[in-house]
């Protein structure tokens, strides 16, 4: 464990993105697309929120739990993407070391806490399929509120047990970090002390994480199959299957590029890959989520047509 002194130097110590410098000539097209991306994703996200408050009949769990993973991708977006932004147009590439434990802490807490909130929203088709009749009994708001914030206080714990450990390593003044964000395998690499500790505690709370949520997901969606095949009525098979293909998408996008990511061998010539997936993860799926359940759910279309139709009103009269 550092001491004291040491642990105040580290404090001081000022760390050096490399982003994407390695191509410079993509830095202004990279700057202008994940912008975009960035603009869409606020835009999406918001408009779902928004969608959902003012819309009674989305009053209801699934769009509850929608409303907060939609908040979650706002969130984790904002953690990289302003930075990576940053980088990417100005010279000054550096980041504090208290900058960093805090954009790594918020990002790995976002992402812990999304994947359990896909893990509920699965719990919640189940629910709604298998056991239609008890769904209002079952999913009271209390309960559904109750789901949430065990969800924000797994994210917050997992991830702050991680940054402690992080915490309790030194580090190289003005070390290079191979990445255009905090990422963990990137802090690591800057470290000058055994981390061997930190990364057997970051692979347990990992393996347990993804493990726990991708069960529950797996059993909820086993469950969902085997009582739509047993369903008798054809109309009833697809209305029970649409309310479950939009986020059987999300989940899949979401962990296998998780998966992609922490499965690549730690080696130099992975470290695009693992940029580009952390990009892909961190920037493109929180602007894909929204599409994702808007343009493949009937109610929130419809409750976007109502809202649209009634400000049209509103103006012509």
């Amino acid at each position: 464990m550092m001491s004291r002194e040491l642990l105040n130097q580290s404090s001081m110590t000022t760390f050096i993105l490399v982003g994407f410098s390695e191509y410079p000539q993509l830095q202004i097209p990279l700057f202008l697309l994940f912008l975009t991306i960035y603009s869409v994703t606020l835009m999406g996200n918001l408009g779902i929120i928004v969608v959902i408050r003012i819309s009674p009949r989305l009053h209801t769990p699934m769009y509850f739990f929608l409303s907060h993973l939609s908040f979650l991708d706002i969130c984790y977006s904002s953690v990289f993407t302003p930075k990576l932004l940053q980088i990417l147009v100005m010279e000054d590439r550096t980041i504090s070391f208290r900058g960093c434990m805090t954009q790594f802490f918020f990002i790995c807490t976002f992402v812990i806490t999304e994947m359990f909130m896909l893990a509920v929203m699965a719990y919640d088709r189940f629910v709604a399929v298998c056991n239609p009749l008890l769904y209002t009994i079952v999913m009271i708001h209390k309960f559904c509120a109750l789901l949430v914030a065990g969800t924000y206080m797994v994210g917050g714990v997992c991830a702050g047990i991680i940054t402690y450990t992080l915490l309790q390593l030194s580090y190289w003044d003005y070390g290079i970090i191979n990445h255009f964000g905090c990422e963990y395998s990137a802090v690591i690499s800057v470290s000058c002390s055994d981390s061997s500790f930190s990364q057997m505690v970051c692979l347990v709370i990992s393996i347990l994480s993804e493990s726990s949520s991708v069960l529950i997901t797996l059993a909820s969606y086993v469950f969902i199959v085997v009582t739509i095949i047993r369903m008798p009525s054809k109309g009833g098979l697809r209305k029970a299957f649409s309310t479950c293909t939009s986020h059987l998408t999300a989940i899949t996008i979401f962990h296998g590029i998780l998966l992609l990511l922490y499965c690549v061998p730690n080696s130099t010539s992975s470290r695009l890959f693992v940029k580009v997936a952390t990009a892909l993860y961190t920037v493109m799926i929180p602007m894909l989520n929204p599409l994702i359940y808007s343009l493949r759910n009937k109610d929130v279309k419809e409750a976007v047509k109502r809202i649209m139709s009634s400000k049209l009103r509103s103006h012509l009269t």
